[in-house]
């Protein structure tokens, strides 16, 4: 494989490994040197919604300058945001308002860094003479990798140093990915039109594009098809992994156990995944999709009834290894269907909502655990995932589902005019 992917594939890694090592040593950190279970709780309400704010509208961003650039500086805020706490610490001690603080501002570069990653994918294929399917597949494992190794190299981190080492090594994961993304030729960020040569920059308002973007999201029936389908996804699976399997573990006196959990679901995915970068290209993708749709179907049935710890961990193997085949193949579609001009604002725009789905299914999943029951719940989740795929799968968006597919409202979705010469005759 050449430079160009490797590079790539590194700084992901390097990225994703960073933002897991803080999703949870961060927390400890703070209860660490406030000593309140609810200042955890407020840096992370506190940091969710600007982080759907910058998701939305750094699209814009993104699809305005190098998507090296942005990759490179978005990582370099989440360094800074982290590096700066033990700084504060040493000068005047830290208190939950400068937690707050610095949590926003490396949240604004978190759903932008990973968009700008996103948008640069056509071009890394393109550049390193791989095929769609394989890079997306190792990408995919490579997630799962940091899913398992982050959670794990947090716990180990907090008991060897003190919080403020913690801290430091987390923020050098961000410094090496935006390094190790440098490595990555500057042509390769440029956006590009659907031609392959690099489009001109516009002269259209940062509104009129994000509008633009959202419309051409809102009028494409597969980009809304496989929105929804990955937004309940990540609604359900946030629903289970953040409250109802907690709970359970608890209810049964096993709560250690829960980490199992997580570990069985990355292990799937790191499975699907890399049968997908293996043998994607052999596989009918129709076949990959009903394949992925029906596995992690299973995987909630099993689930759903908490009739054993042992079903549970089969059940997160399962749905992991159906996510890693389903997600990678997603990946490929969103290469070949979004114009590379338009490719910041709607990814920008489906990963903000993404990022919003598990918190609302947590607090969903909480309503029916206090006034009904936690089994009740989980089998709620399983219903709305199965309401979910009854609806989607015959949908005529995803029949059709070949690079070669005919453009229409359907496969594709059309570039907006050149906006400055319609804002001269429309005033748009």
């Amino acid at each position: 494989m050449r430079l160009v992917p490797v590079a790539y594939l590194a700084s992901y890694l390097l990225s994703l490994l960073g933002n897991a090592i803080a999703g949870i040593a961060l927390p400890l950190i703070v209860l660490q040197s406030t000593g309140s279970a609810l200042g955890a709780g407020t840096v992370a309400a506190a940091t969710a919604v600007p982080a759907v704010a910058a998701g939305l509208f750094m699209g814009v961003v993104i699809d305005r300058v190098n998507r090296r650039t942005a990759s490179v500086l978005t990582d370099l805020i989440s360094a800074v945001s982290v590096a700066a706490l033990p700084v504060v610490d040493a000068v005047t001690g830290l208190g939950i308002g400068w937690f707050v603080l610095f949590g926003i501002i490396g949240s604004l570069g978190d759903v932008p860094g990973l968009t700008a990653r996103e948008a640069m994918l056509p071009a890394i294929v393109r550049a390193g003479a791989v095929s769609a399917d394989r890079l997306v597949g190792i990408r995919e494992a490579l997630g799962a990798v940091a899913l398992l190794l982050g959670p794990a190299a947090a716990g180990v981190l907090m008991v060897l140093f003190a919080g403020s080492t913690v801290l430091w090594i987390t923020a050098g994961t961000s410094a090496a990915a935006a390094l190790v993304t440098l490595l990555i030729p500057r042509q390769v960020g440029r956006i590009a039109t659907d031609e392959g040569v690099p489009s001109a920059p516009s002269s259209a308002s940062a509104w009129a594009q994000l509008r633009d973007g959202w419309q051409a999201l809102l009028r494409n029936r597969f980009l809304m098809t496989v929105t929804a389908i990955g937004l309940v996804s990540v609604f359900s699976l946030g629903a289970l992994q953040g409250l109802i399997l907690p709970v359970y573990f608890t209810l049964i006196g096993q709560p250690g156990a829960f980490g199992f959990v997580l570990t069985a679901l990355a292990l799937g995915m790191l499975l699907g995944a890399g049968v997908n970068a293996a043998v994607g290209e052999k596989v009918s993708r129709r076949v990959r999709l009903l394949s992925g749709l029906a596995g992690i179907t299973l995987g909630f049935g099993m689930i759903a009834m908490l009739s054993a710890p042992w079903l549970v961990f089969v059940g997160a193997f399962v749905i992991g290894a159906s996510s890693g085949l389903f997600n990678s193949l997603l990946g490929v579609l969103m290469i070949e269907r979004i114009p590379d001009e338009l490719r910041g604002r709607i990814m920008g725009t489906q990963n903000a909502i993404m990022t919003a789905a598990p918190p609302a299914g947590i607090f969903g999943a909480a309503l029916i655990v206090e006034f009904v029951a936690v089994r009740t719940a989980a089998i709620a989740v399983a219903a709305c995932w199965l309401l979910a795929v009854v609806v989607t799968v015959p949908a005529r968006s995803l029949r059709s589902l070949g690079p070669d597919a005919a453009p229409g409202p359907d496969t594709a979705v059309a570039a907006p005019p050149v906006r400055g010469q319609e804002e001269a005759t429309a005033h748009a």
